[in-house]
C-alpha cells in the first residue's frame, strides 16, 4: 500500500515520533497507519504513542542570544504539567533546542527535529523521544524564531514569557550598559504585552476597526450622539492617538520612569553611550497562549471509577 508525505505527517502528529522514524514505520507496515503505530510501539516508543494526544499547554518560553549578542532565538516547548516544566532535565532540553536553532537556523519545527542536537550525536527528534520516555509526559516543540543582528533576550518568571528584541545600533553589543538597556526594553514588552513597534507597524485594518468601534460607542452615548461629524472625527483622532501610546512600543510610557516614553529612553541611552540605537523588531512568546487547556473534572473521574 502506498503512502504520502501527509501520511507521514499524520503519523508523526499521532505519535510524536520523528519524521524518518514514521516514514520507516509506514514503509515496514506497507502504508497501514495502525500497523505503523504498532511498529513504533515495538521499537520502544509505546509510551510516547500513548501520550501524544494529551494536551501540552504548560512548558517553557525561552530566549537566548549568541555570546556576542549578534543573533538570538526565542522558543516555546510545551509539556503537560507545570511540575515538569520546572524540571532541570526538561529545561536543559529546551536550551539544547534553542542552541540548535541558533547554530543551524532551521526553517521550521520539522527541520529542527531532523537536525543533530547541539552537543549531541542524537537528532532533536531522537532526543525529544528520549525525554518523553524518561520524563513521562507529552512534550512538543511548538514554535521558535531566530533573529540575526544585535539582540537582547529576557525570560520572565522562569519561562512564562520569553522576549527577544532586535536593534539597529553601532554600539558594542556586549557593552553592559547596552545590555541593561536592552533588558529594560524586553521587560517592558513582557509586562505590557506590547503589540506593535510603532505607528507605521499597526495594520490599516486594525486602525479602521478601532475607529469603527469608537464611532459606534459615541453614537450610543447620548452626550455624543448629536455632535457634528467633524467634532466626532477629531475626538476619534484623539482616541487613536491614545491607542498608539498604549499599544506601540516606542510611544509607550517607560515603566521604570513614566516621565519618558520608550522612544525618549532609547534616545537618551544612545546619547549616553555615544552612538545610535533604533529598535527594529521584537518577538514575545508566552507559554501556552492560544492552546486550549484540558479542564479536569476530578469529582467526575472519581465517580466513574466507583461505577
Amino acid at each position: 500500500m502506498a503512502f504520502t508525505a501527509q501520511d507521514v505527517k499524520a503519523l508523526r502528529e499521532k505519535t510524536g515520533c520523528g519524521m524518518m522514524d514514521c516514514k520507516k514505520a509506514l514503509t515496514e507496515a506497507n502504508g497501514d497507519m495502525e500497523a505503523a503505530i504498532d511498529v513504533l510501539r515495538k521499537q520502544g516508543l509505546a509510551k510516547q504513542a500513548k501520550k501524544a494526544d494529551r494536551i501540552a499547554a504548560e512548558g517553557v518560553a525561552m530566549a537566548i542570544t549568541s555570546d556576542d549578542n549578534t543573533s538570538g532565538v526565542v522558543i516555546e516547548v510545551n509539556a503537560e504539567t507545570d511540575f515538569v516544566a520546572k524540571n532541570a532535565d526538561f529545561q536543559a532540553f529546551v536550551k539544547t533546542c534553542a542552541l540548535t536553532v541558533l547554530k543551524d537556523s532551521p526553517a521550521d519545527v520539522d527541520a529542527l527535529l531532523a537536525l543533530k542536537a547541539d552537543g549531541s550525536e542524537m537528532t532533536v527528534a531522537e532526543l525529544l523521544q528520549e525525554k518523553v520516555l524518561t520524563i513521562g509526559e507529552n512534550i512538543k516543540i511548538r514554535r521558535f524564531e531566530k533573529i540575526d543582528g544585535p539582540c537582547v533576550a529576557y525570560v520572565h518568571a522562569g519561562g512564562k514569557i520569553g522576549v527577544l528584541v532586535n536593534f539597529d545600533t553601532d554600539i558594542d553589543t556586549t557593552n553592559p550598559e547596552f545590555v541593561a538597556y536592552g533588558k529594560d526594553i524586553a521587560m517592558q514588552i513582557a509586562a505590557l504585552n506590547t503589540l506593535y513597534l510603532d505607528e507605521k507597524s499597526v495594520p490599516a485594518e486594525v486602525i479602521e476597526h478601532e475607529k469603527n468601534i469608537m464611532i459606534d460607542q459615541m453614537k450610543n452615548d447620548p452626550k455624543m450622539a448629536n455632535k457634528p461629524e467633524q467634532v466626532l472625527g477629531k475626538i476619534v483622532e484623539g482616541k487613536i492617538g491614545k491607542f498608539y501610546k498604549e499599544n506601540c512600543l516606542v510611544d509607550q510610557e517607560f515603566v521604570k520612569d513614566n516621565s519618558l516614553t520608550v522612544g525618549k529612553y532609547t534616545e537618551a541611552t544612545a546619547k549616553k553611550l555615544g552612538g545610535s540605537i533604533a529598535i527594529k523588531k521584537f518577538v514575545r512568546f508566552e507559554k501556552g497562549e492560544g492552546i486550549e487547556k484540558r479542564q479536569d473534572d476530578f469529582a467526575a473521574e472519581v465517580a466513574s471509577m466507583v461505577k
